[in-house]
């Protein structure tokens, strides 16, 4: 697949050929969803915590007598039907944790890297250089090559003067290509490729990797 690669003002200076074992796969809808999936699974602390009648801070007597008040019968004011009683059924701290074989996840990558090439959404530039953290000229840069949608800037380094001025934007973020996933990419509008963030995906997302 040929793709433009422009400059940071958004003026094309080349073409490329993107590698095909990366850019031009089967799109597999049901794979990436499953790797979606998996991503937001394993994100959740699951930390989350509900009381049972039996761990309420409350007397464990029962309420009051069990006959001759013409009311219903109650064994304690903890009781879950009550208010300030405990949770019925409440969640309790586990592992949402999910497994995938490195295959499949590899797979994944690859299905939407491939779907953002078909789509048009991948913006190729041959290099992005800021001498000064400046949120303007970031946003200036953007606006020429991913228009005002959200854009997400591949890094192949550490770079403090665009990652500063980029993140800065609120429709726009950074990230090291090394640490490519299915959510950031499936997420923007645009996925802003530099031509040294190009060689690190080729290396670590090719077929040989």
């Amino acid at each position: 697949m040929q793709i433009p690669v422009y400059d940071q003002t958004g003026k094309e200076v080349q073409k490329i050929d993107l590698p095909s074992d990366i850019f031009e796969v089967e799109i597999n809808t049901g794979l990436m969803h499953q790797a979606y999936v998996r991503q937001m699974a394993n994100a959740r602390l699951g930390t989350h915590s509900t009381k049972t009648r039996g761990e309420v801070r409350m007397t464990k007597a029962k309420w009051y007598r069990q006959k001759g008040t013409g009311r219903a019968r109650h064994g304690a004011r903890s009781a879950p039907i009550f208010v300030g009683g405990g949770i019925a059924h409440g969640p309790k701290p586990r592992k949402y944790t999910k497994a995938m074989p490195k295959k499949m996840r590899r797979e994944a990558i690859r299905s939407a890297l491939s779907a953002l090439a078909r789509d048009q959404q991948l913006v190729i530039v041959d290099k992005i250089k800021l001498d000064a953290p400046k949120t303007k000229e970031a946003k200036a840069i953007l606006a020429a090559l991913a228009g005002e949608g959200k854009a997400l800037v591949l890094l192949a380094d550490r770079d403090e003067n665009v990652q500063r001025s980029v993140n800065n934007l609120p429709n726009a973020r950074t990230l090291r290509a090394s640490y490519l996933n299915i959510r950031d990419l499936l997420g923007h509008d645009k996925v802003i490729i530099p031509l040294d963030a190009l060689e690190v995906i080729k290396s670590i997302w090719g077929r040989e990797g």
